[in-house]
């Protein structure tokens, strides 16, 4: 390759300074495109530019529904909500027209409650059937459905009354998502376009949170409602009147608590919290994987692999509910549910009988966890999303050697320390996301986890593999259990490709051994340990198995090792093997007493003595070199 001139370097970097300056001045995408400069420094300007893009219309659309969460804690009238969310979901999806219909249990059919640029009035006049249409399809399944030419999707039922509606609008592609409340379906969000586009996973994703703040609009609106009809009792019974006045204060209060954890960028632990100041008693948020994320006040401990309040019968009811509130020997239990998905399940133990009111809050509680929990899911699939993509980059060899070196810099590693890397396959495939959250929280800070070519890989500062190899094994106590190979101490980057390829095969070892659940590193898998590893330590090995016997010969000038060559060779005959060595068969008896003492007693189980036999075998090869 004929090498640059200096004028030639010069220009080329003068192109790539140019390219940062666009990046630093947030250029658009087609002048880093156009811009004059080496083809991977253009590449990777872009892939920045493109990457910023997408964080910029990410926190665009969190900070919209923030704002949507402000206007529920301050609006007195629910329907203006509805119409800002229908407005934002025009804009947040960038579509021509956003529209929601409610259902009229009546009627058996829904109808529109709320558009945003529509401008056919036989379309806002227009009644969708169950069944339906791509609404009444979405009504009727509670399933969100979305399309990029509706008019040619079969998929759908078309009727003369509803295509001639969409016809008028001008629609072509349509998403829906329905609105649950308590369980119940109460209409559907729609956001439609003009003309064909697709919609994508995280739009969809994207109008499902703006349904859900639409369906706690309306639980406002029912609160409101009940509110309303207790002091409309007044004349009729003043005592009532009192008690649910007092709940209905009571379930306001709740609902400007939650609202402020939610905007204050509160987790589950805080709306846990919450719940407790507001009720009393003691409050339990289980995840969908059984496991504790949040405990206040006196609850029951955990007792055991098995959590006692898993086992209540009230809990296991609770599961199949769909969201509704249910009670059993003073224990209250509801569903976690965001988009018919079981997130987990909150075990309430009141001091009392809870009232009305009380028993709503509970549910806005469980409401208000739904929507943290997906906030948070959000942001660890972005955080999972990066490791991986780092990991991949790591583990394939791709980029330089200090592109590489800055990957794990920024991960909270420094390559200059040891560091090991544990390769750990169990479970479903689908269950990998899952998993390497549940390593990475085991695994704490100083480490970096995703999942590559179908295992978990987790790279983790220290230098004994073995020790952290069978320590995530042993603490993965829930669900599918791992199989955990280790390999370093690392010190490199460019040992991480070579080290992955070394972990799968030890866990490929540990589970032709029969030891699927476990961990270790291919060091200690013995003889196992030599076949696969891509540079097995035979030095390591022969001391490992046969140690104590080295240094005693060494220590007294014994021969303990040629006693146990002319043993094994004698077919273990002590007799025929003193005969070789020429001592009296009394002499051998005692050398191997002694290596009893040094080995233990079960050095001549078959597979202790198929070890000591190879190394041996071992340290002759070694000597002879």
């Amino acid at each position: 390759m004929q090498a640059m001139s200096s004028t030639e370097e010069s220009e080329q970097t003068e192109q790539v300074v140019h390219l940062l300056e666009l990046l630093a001045a947030d250029g658009p995408v087609d002048q880093l495109a156009d811009a004059p400069a080496p083809e991977r420094a253009r590449d990777l300007a872009l892939r920045i530019g493109a990457t910023r893009e997408l964080h910029r219309r990410r926190e665009s659309a969190q900070s919209s529904l923030l704002d949507i969460a402000r206007e529920l804690s301050t609006e007195k009238e629910p329907e203006v909500v509805l119409e800002a969310i229908v407005r934002r979901a025009r804009t947040l999806i960038g579509t021509d027209l956003a529209y929601l219909t409610l259902y009229d249990p009546e009627a058996g059919d829904t109808f529109m409650k709320v558009t945003d640029g529509s401008v056919s009035a036989d379309f806002q006049s227009l009644r969708l059937s169950l069944g339906d249409g791509l609404g009444g399809l979405v009504a009727s399944t509670r399933k969100p459905y979305w399309t990029a030419d509706y008019p040619a999707d079969e998929r759908f039922s078309h009727t003369h009354e509803i295509d001639h509606g969409v016809g008028d609008e001008g629609i072509i592609a349509i998403c829906g998502t329905p609105l649950i409340v308590e369980s119940n379906f109460v209409g559907v969000l729609f956001a439609a376009n003009r003309s064909p586009r697709p919609f994508s996973r995280s739009e969809v994703v994207l109008l499902g949170d703006l349904a859900a703040f639409a369906a706690l609009a309306i639980v406002q609106t029912r609160a409101l409602a009940d509110a309303q009809t207790a002091f409309a009792a007044l004349s009729e019974a003043h005592e009532t009147v009192r008690q649910q006045a007092t709940g209905v204060a009571r379930a306001a209060a709740a609902h400007d608590r939650f609202a402020s954890v939610v905007l204050e960028g509160g987790g589950v632990s805080d709306v846990t919290r919450a719940l407790v100041d507001l009720l009393g008693g003691w409050a339990v948020l289980f995840d969908g994987t059984g496991e504790r994320r949040s405990t206040l006040g006196p609850a029951p401990p955990p007792e055991g692999d098995q959590d006692a309040l898993l086992s209540l019968p009230v809990v296991d009811r609770a599961r199949h509910e769909a969201g509704r509130l249910v009670e059993e020997g003073g224990v209250h239990a509801i569903g976690v549910i965001a988009s018919h998905e079981q997130l987990g399940t909150l075990v309430v133990g009141a001091p009392g009988t809870l009232e009305e009111a009380d028993q709503r809050t509970v549910e806005r509680a469980a409401v208000v966890t739904a929507l943290v929990l997906l906030f948070e899911r959000q942001a660890d699939d972005a955080r999972q999303t990066a490791r991986n993509r780092l990991l991949a980059d790591l583990l394939s060899g791709r980029g330089s050697h200090e592109e590489r070196t800055g990957y794990l810099r920024s991960a909270g590693l420094e390559p200059r320390d040891p560091m090991c890397l544990l390769v750990a396959r169990g479970g479903d495939p689908t269950q990998q996301r899952a998993l390497a959250l549940t390593v990475s929280t085991l695994l704490g800070e100083g480490s970096l986890v995703g999942t590559h070519d179908g295992a978990v890989v987790a790279l983790v500062g220290g230098e004994d593999p073995d020790h952290l190899a069978r320590s995530l094994a042993e603490r993965i106590t829930r669900g599918p259990r791992l199989t955990v190979g280790g390999c370093g101490p690392l010190t490199d980057v460019d040992g991480l490709p070579q080290a992955f390829e070394d972990g799968a095969r030890t866990v490929g070892a540990l589970v032709a051994l029969g030891r699927t659940g476990t961990g270790a590193a291919a060091r200690e898998l013995g003889f196992a340990g030599l076949i696969v590893g891509s540079d097995p330590d035979v030095h390591d090995y022969v001391q490992s198995v046969l140690g104590p016997v080295l240094r005693y010969d060494d220590e007294r000038g014994s021969d303990l090792v040629g006693t146990l060559v002319a043993y094994f060779a004698a077919g273990s005959s002590p007799r025929h093997a003193a005969g070789e060595l020429h001592v009296h068969v009394n002499t051998v008896a005692q050398r191997l007493a002694r290596v009893s003492a040094l080995l233990g007693d079960d050095w001549q189980h078959p597979d202790r003595a198929l070890e000591i036999q190879l190394a041996l075998r071992m340290r002759r090869l070694l000597e002879s070199r």
